[in-house]
């Protein structure tokens, strides 16, 4: 049973769907990476005219626009089968992997590589048997299987980021590993309505403060949208922007994270689905 994601109690700030209800990837990456911030430029031939009122939505991409951990959680299961230990429950020998997914995250970075890495270190700590190359084929195996899964869209994206691009500017702005996360990008075909996107090593305050001053956004004007307290809400509010928390059933536990509180002049608006936006944006 995965653990649910607390939003909290209703604090200043927060609106819950239409209702105004008061004035209000995974872990920390290699120091290595830290510098590894790249941005691609894909600006349409042709933007459409935005309403005086246009906004700047920072939009998350895994588990926000399309499904990713659920092929995550689909590998673990068969790796802990696989492993069939005699003394460990599958729950034992999960939360060893995710001790060493955060190890490894911090060696290693976010990704695919860095998932393969935990699922090799998990099985050579927890394994009786040595990890032969055979072994290491196919533990390494279940990670590399999640590359091969088509980009599931999550219900009503397309359309709903076609409302939202003719009436404002839309940035996706999604961490982890370059190649993985463009590729994903470039195969979801949605990137025609953004006008940039931002492929970053860490979604921190400091990641955020850095993007609002690369493109001169306004702070009242500006809001992050996804999946993850931990990565996409709560240091988005603690860099002075507002936010969009769009909760997803699976969301990946190094996630998880109590939803912070609203400081003014920062906003948190919370809906059940990203079609909901349109009733916002």
């Amino acid at each position: 049973m995965r653990e649910k994601i607390s939003t909290g109690t209703t604090e200043p700030g927060i609106v819950m769907n239409k209702e105004i209800l008061t004035e209000q990837s995974r872990c920390p990456p290699s120091p290595h990476l830290a510098n590894q911030h790249q941005t691609f430029m894909m600006f349409r031939m042709s933007q459409p005219t935005k309403s005086d009122g246009a906004q700047t939505l920072l939009i998350d991409a895994d588990d926000t626009l399309w499904e990713n951990n659920i092929y995550f959680e689909r590998a673990i299961t068969s790796f802990i089968s696989f492993l069939n230990h005699h003394e460990y429950s599958p729950q034992q020998v999960r939360e060893v992997l995710d001790d060493v997914e955060r190890e490894c995250i911090v060696s290693h970075g976010y990704g695919l590589h860095s998932f393969a890495h935990a699922l090799a270190r998990t099985f050579e700590r927890l394994a009786v048997e040595p990890l032969t190359p055979a072994l290491h084929e196919t533990v390494s195996g279940f990670a590399h299987a999640i590359a091969e899964h088509p980009i599931e869209i999550l219900p009503n994206v397309p359309e709903t980021l076609q409302y939202l691009s003719g009436r404002h500017r839309l940035i996706l702005m999604t961490k982890g590993a370059l190649a993985e996360q463009f590729g994903k990008v470039e195969r979801s075909g949605l990137k025609e309505h953004f006008s940039a996107v931002e492929i970053v090593a860490e979604k921190n305050a400091a990641t955020y403060r850095e993007v609002v001053s690369k493109y001169s956004l306004p702070a009242d004007s500006t809001w992050m949208i996804g999946n993850s307290p931990k990565s996409d809400i709560n240091p988005a509010l603690a860099a002075g922007i507002n936010a969009v928390f769009v909760p997803h059933g699976d969301t990946w536990i190094l996630e998880h994270e109590e939803v912070a509180t609203v400081e003014t002049p920062s906003r948190l608006l919370v809906v059940e689905s990203f079609a909901n936006l349109r009733e916002h944006f």
